[in-house]
């Protein structure tokens, strides 16, 4: 079987860069064997997200996509595997356990410091070097961009936060990540719309692509939207796209995303 690039890539000609770090499904078939029978539908996926956001090329934007399951290695977490949100329960670069608490490898079958490494030079590095490199570009070329961190999860997870969580979850580092003009138009957007709930800087504030690769300062403008999966999917297995439940919320992600490059392109 022929073993995939680290990510799909498409480049765009407009100030804006859609990041889908946890779309990825493969599992090396030699490491599918040693995952437990749960962790082998790798249900912690974003799932969705590129069919999700089909409008992103439409509008011109650039979109990076992994190919590889976070289970394999996590594109969203910091390459020394520190935590994002120190004492509370995360996963890791390379995780050991799902969302649920529940291992994802049958006993000792636990990567080791060095498969850790080697994952983390030929899938993680490879996803990292291509968004920097295409922000750089879209900088040079327009002066402004603005980088939009895609991401979905199941609406009740409790093992991160109690109760429901809301539809649209924003994260820009409270607020370090992007000018808060960004930040105050999306959620003006988001807000007006009565059919879905929508909070900044909740329980999800922006994971390392966010945290990391948000430079206002350099007019490198990053976001996360972390969506409830219930808004278009089934949150259980055979995980489905709904596509009635989709088609009511894509209009709402492409105002929000032409709101993004609106404040890309703004003099």
């Amino acid at each position: 079987m022929t073993v995939p690039a680290a990510f799909e890539f498409y480049p765009g000609t407009v100030p804006l860069l859609i990041s889908m770090p946890h779309s990825g499904t493969y599992v090396p078939s030699d490491l599918l064997t040693r995952f437990t029978e749960s962790a082998r539908q790798v249900p912690d996926t974003d799932w969705h997200i590129p069919r999700l956001y089909e409008c992103a090329r439409t509008l011109g934007a650039s979109v990076l996509a992994a190919t590889y399951s976070r289970f394999v290695v996590d594109q969203n977490r910091p390459p020394d595997n520190s935590s994002l949100y120190p004492g509370q329960s995360v996963t890791g670069l390379c995780p050991v356990d799902m969302f649920d608490d529940a291992p994802i490898y049958q006993p000792g079958q636990e990567p080791d410091e060095r498969e850790v490494a080697q994952r983390r030079e030929t899938i993680w590095l490879p996803y990292h070097q291509k968004l920097e490199e295409e922000l750089t570009r879209l900088l040079a070329l327009h002066g402004r961009v603005v980088l939009w961190d895609a991401h979905s999860i199941r609406s009740v997870v409790p093992r991160f936060f109690e109760g429901r969580l809301p539809d649209l979850n924003f994260g820009t580092a409270n607020g370090q990540s992007c000018d808060p003009a960004l930040s105050e138009r999306l959620m003006k957007t988001a807000l007006a719309n009565q059919d879905y709930s929508s909070v900044l800087n909740g329980r999800f504030k922006g994971g390392y692509i966010t945290r990391h690769y948000g430079r206002p300062e350099q007019n490198i403008h990053a976001v996360q939207l972390e969506m409830a999966q219930c808004c278009y999917m089934q949150e259980q297995w055979p995980f489905a796209y709904n596509e009635e439940a989709a088609g009511r919320i894509q209009p709402l992600i492409e105002a929000l995303l032409r709101d993004a490059l609106a404040f890309a392109t703004q003099a």
